[in-house]
């Protein structure tokens, strides 16, 4: 039974640059699994339904997705997983542990604008771990740029080979729809946001196809289709498992064109669970014993219960609501009356999951990101690193009155991962480290709304923060004795040095050769 259940899971994350238009392409997704009844535009005023997947206040208010959102549909006999990621590069480190929980992902590009600099980054993690993707080149009912071009493009970005899947004919206003190459049909486009478009089975060769698009694209979609077929290799799955062809299909997520195509195709070929790796050794999804690992910590899904929620990732085996799970970093066990799942922030109790299933467990505090549950077995998931932060600020209390509520809302926002909390030795004060400047804005903002507590910024001037570690205990005394300023813990009580620029964090490395400086929390 288990091994059926396998196969019929599809988890990915759908990632891109702000602004490709990742979010309406979920949306449409959740459409064709009939999750959601209406595709609201999301920019549109005519429909005044935010879309499903940004459902935290300030996304509304941004227009911006900036936490990941899980959602599960079925399709097809399919049981597909999506991990809606934000595209926004301040909020990178939560996409890039996302990337850790998936199997494949959907790159999308904008059909103007090509590959962008987040895209090129992200490809780099899926690369690294060999993810397969398939990328979507959206808006293509707007003037873009020739698609060849752009499959030029994305071959040099992004360094893969891609193949295209389907063809757009023509684009912007005389856009006419999409040749599908993988089934052998046409889909001819009419622009409504609401209604499926129709296919046609055509053959390429015959008046028919003249008669649907006009002579003169119809001359061109067979120029095209034969340049393609000289110039690509036949597709090849294999290659496309393998993480060495990227299949292409284009499309107008807004406009819900080309986007069942990508689907249909999507859950044929995608992967269903992988193996996963862990420092002990490699875990497969048929095991018969449970393993998963949590990947994101989100505190107030619900903004009427202060809670958070942990994102658990199933690894193999069956999970069963109550039973009994080792929680491997504390060494205790733990069991879970209400695991849900979710579509976007409707959630469901579940009774049981399978591997490349997402649940959230109700967390009290006891998990961190990157934690591990197994039936017994002592296993540690690797792979969810904690970037050096690069910017920081000093985090005051600006009302005496609600210290508490600051205290326990920095502590969850911090096991969300959102940013990284430092105490500086020399003085005792709570610094704030991030990636990028929208998250401390993020951060009082969800201060203020979720836990009631006022807290104001000082900035101070630091280039890097980095752990230190030396098996020279004399040689790591003396470097804390000489920069005690610069000196901080970390909430793992683990030694930080707070470097203030390049210069002297190279010199520090220069003249202390026995430690060790590392750039990301893993080590």
């Amino acid at each position: 039974m288990n091994e059926q259940e396998i196969n019929k899971r599809r988890t990915f994350a759908i990632i891109s640059h702000p602004d490709a238009g990742k979010t309406t392409l979920t949306e449409k997704l959740l459409l064709f699994g009939g999750q959601i009844q209406v595709a609201g535009a999301v920019k549109s005023n005519k429909i005044k339904k935010s879309a499903t997947s940004d459902w935290m206040e300030i996304e509304k208010q941004r227009g911006i997705s900036v936490s990941t959102s899980v959602m599960e549909f079925d399709y097809n006999g399919y049981k597909v997983n999506i991990l809606d990621t934000p595209g926004h590069q301040d909020f990178c480190e939560d996409t890039f542990r996302t990337l850790t929980a998936v199997d494949s992902a959907i790159i999308v590009i904008d059909g103007a604008k090509g590959v962008e600099a987040q895209t090129r980054k992200l490809m780099t993690v899926c690369r690294m771990r060999k993810t397969p993707v398939i990328v979507f080149i959206n808006k293509m009912d707007r003037e873009g740029r020739d698609p060849f071009d752009l499959l030029d493009e994305v071959e040099a970005e992004l360094q893969i080979n891609v193949r295209p899947l389907s063809w757009p004919i023509n684009q912007g206003q005389r856009f006419k729809g999409v040749y599908n190459i993988f089934e052998n049909n046409l889909n001819l486009f009419t622009p409504d946001k609401q209604v499926v478009t129709e296919k046609v089975e055509v053959d390429i060769n015959s008046e028919e196809l003249d008669n649907r698009v006009g002579s003169e694209d119809a001359d061109k979609l067979r120029e095209d289709l034969d340049l393609i077929n000289g110039v690509y290799p036949e597709f090849d799955i294999d290659k496309y498992l393998d993480a060495e062809v990227a299949p292409v299909f284009f499309g107008s997520a807004l406009n819900n064109f080309g986007v069942q195509e990508l689907l249909d195709c999507f859950v044929k070929i995608a992967p269903s669970p992988r193996p996963t790796q862990a420092e002990e050794r490699m875990i497969d999804p048929t095991e018969r014993k449970f393993t998963g690992f949590i990947f994101k910590i989100t505190a107030n899904i619900d903004p009427n219960h202060r809670s958070c929620t942990a994102f658990c990732k199933v690894c193999s085996g069956k999970f069963v609501r109550n039973a009994p799970y080792q929680h491997i970093r504390q060494g205790k066990t733990v069991r879970f009356s209400s695991p849900t799942q979710f579509m976007a922030q409707k959630k469901s109790t579940i009774d049981e999951a399978y591997p490349g299933d997402i649940v959230g467990l109700p967390d009290n505090g006891i998990f961190k990101i990157g934690d591990t549950l197994t039936e017994g077995e002592q296993l540690h998931f690797k792979g969810l690193p904690s970037f050096s932060p690069e910017m920081f600020k000093y985090i005051e209390n600006a009302d005496p009155m609600k210290t508490k509520q600051l205290e326990k809302g920095i502590n969850q926002l911090m096991d969300e991962g959102v940013a990284q909390l430092f105490i500086n030795q020399f003085n005792g004060r709570k610094l704030i480290g991030t990636v990028g400047q929208l998250q401390f804005e993020v951060i009082q903002y969800r201060l203020e709304n979720e836990y009631n507590a006022l807290c104001r910024w000082e900035p101070v001037s630091l280039y890097k923060a980095c752990w230190i570690e030396s098996d020279d205990e004399a040689e790591l005394d003396a470097f804390k004795k000489r920069k005690y300023q610069y000196m901080a813990k970390d909430r793992d009580g683990r030694d930080v040095f707070l470097a203030d620029s390049n210069y002297v964090l190279q010199m520090a490395q220069q003249d202390f050769k026995h430690i060790k400086f590392h750039f990301t929390s893993e080590y």
